[in-house]
């Protein structure tokens, strides 16, 4: 299947001659495949160097720093002597904490051969802004729509979609977005989900796949999670479901444990997010640039690492869904986590917050957009959230919003409204 992140390293491959690929992610969203198959296409051979299998070589490297003797350890853990025009790959640095910084400068000694680094992480990786002018890095997520699109034979409706400004939509076209994003809502983003989905065609089938990509996820929490963390960790990860679906999404540690403090958990949420199995987004205390500022760290929202696996782990199966009202999954849940995940890779978008008064006004998400702060309001029905929108821009003074709806593309004095299938492009 295609990823779009296969242009970027085909960028890479093109100009970043003095940089290695960093790429890294959520869990099991393809970035070994990516890399693998990025390499098949640009290069003679590839060397995959998997820190999980060559244990040895994964200690060593997160003590040695002289790139000479890191070469000496390497060539005899592989029996490979020439890396010349070959790319290196090196999986699961996560494992491995000074990976990063100790193979850049390896790489920097070894100019023969191109080097790229897998982990699968979400945040920022250790040393990683220390590493900033020798890395190029690249973030895999789970497929957005645009992918899941091109992953069938939906390749026209992506154009329609990026025309969606400037151009009306034939009614026809628009019927046949609207019936694939009702079946994304349902498959999720995770690349073996969608591959069940185009080969089978059997909704069923791919709820099984998705139990089965969580139950390989506790099983990995329960592997790489220090045993001090680990029952809060399952904790917290089992009240996902219960957390976002409750009326305030704000994170509570009494839906964890009835006797939960913060001080108790906070590591354990840490965790989680840099694992790559969930998502976190924090609170801003006021809608003013910038909003780095402005974020309280003691405040967030938990969301998983893709919808169709809330969706399952939230005990929501196909056979108990009406395909009709697919949109509202969740009483509108899955149209948020959906909503976040495409609002990520958008690239006019700045990172994610959202807002709540001391009243009840709640904004989903907020940005910043072209020197402004931007409110996004998530709905799939009629609603009265779009008063909390008002509500943050009378008291913050900024102009624009974006409303986020089964409404087709417009543009107002003050409101950009975007369809729900035409996130990823606007």
């Amino acid at each position: 299947m295609f990823r779009n992140i296969m242009n970027e390293l085909a960028a890479w491959y093109e100009t970043g001659k003095e940089k290695i690929a960093f790429i890294k992610g959520g869990k099991s969203v393809g970035k070994t495949w990516a890399a693998i198959d990025f390499a098949t296409g640009f290069f003679e051979e590839y060397i995959l160097v998997d820190l999980k299998e060559y244990a040895d070589f994964s200690i060593y490297i997160s003590k040695e720093r002289k790139p000479e003797k890191i070469h000496a350890k390497l060539t005899t853990s592989l029996d490979k002597y020439d890396f010349s025009d070959k790319l290196l790959i090196f999986d699961n640095a996560q494992l491995c904490p000074m990976a990063l910084k100790n193979i850049s400068a390896y790489a920097k000694s070894r100019p023969e051969c191109r080097v790229c680094v897998i982990a699968t992480y979400i945040g920022k990786f250790p040393d990683e802004e220390q590493c900033k002018d020798d890395i190029a890095v690249f973030e895999l997520m789970p497929m957005s729509f645009e992918e899941f699109l091109k992953a069938g034979k939906g390749r026209k409706l992506c154009k329609y979609i990026e025309n969606q400004n400037v151009e009306l939509m034939p009614e026809e076209v628009k019927t046949s977005i609207w019936t694939m994003l009702k079946i994304f809502f349902i498959t999720g983003g995770m690349p073996e989900a969608v591959n069940e989905y185009y080969n089978t065609e059997d909704l069923s089938k791919v709820d099984e796949v998705l139990k089965s990509i969580i139950d390989r996820f506790v099983s990995y929490l329960i592997t790489v999670t220090p045993k001090k963390y680990l029952t809060k960790v399952l904790a917290v990860w089992n009240s996902i479901p219960a957390q976002l679906t409750k009326d305030n999404k704000k994170f509570m540690y009494g839906y964890v444990d009835s006797k939960a403090r913060a001080r108790e958990y906070e590591s354990s949420v840490n965790f989680l997010v840099t694992t790559g199995v969930v998502r976190q987004i924090y609170r801003i205390k006021r809608g003013i640039l910038p909003l780095e500022n402005e974020k309280d760290e003691k405040s967030f929202e938990l969301y998983h690492l893709d919808h169709g696996l809330l969706r399952v782990m939230a005990g929501l199966y196909y056979t108990d869904i009406d395909m009709e009202h697919a949109i509202d999954l969740l009483d509108g849940v899955i149209a948020e986590q959906y909503s976040l995940a495409e609002l990520n890779i958008n690239k006019n978008v700045g990172e994610l917050y959202f807002w709540i008064s001391s009243a009840t006004a709640k904004v989903d998400f907020v940005y910043e957009g072209d020197g402004e702060v931007i409110p996004v309001d998530v709905q799939t029905s009629p609603r009265t959230k779009a008063q909390s929108v008002k509500v943050f821009k009378q008291k913050f003074d900024n102009t624009t919003s974006v409303r986020i709806s089964t409404d087709d593309m417009f543009v107002k004095t003050g409101l950009v409204n975007v369809p729900l299938y035409g996130i990823w492009y606007f």
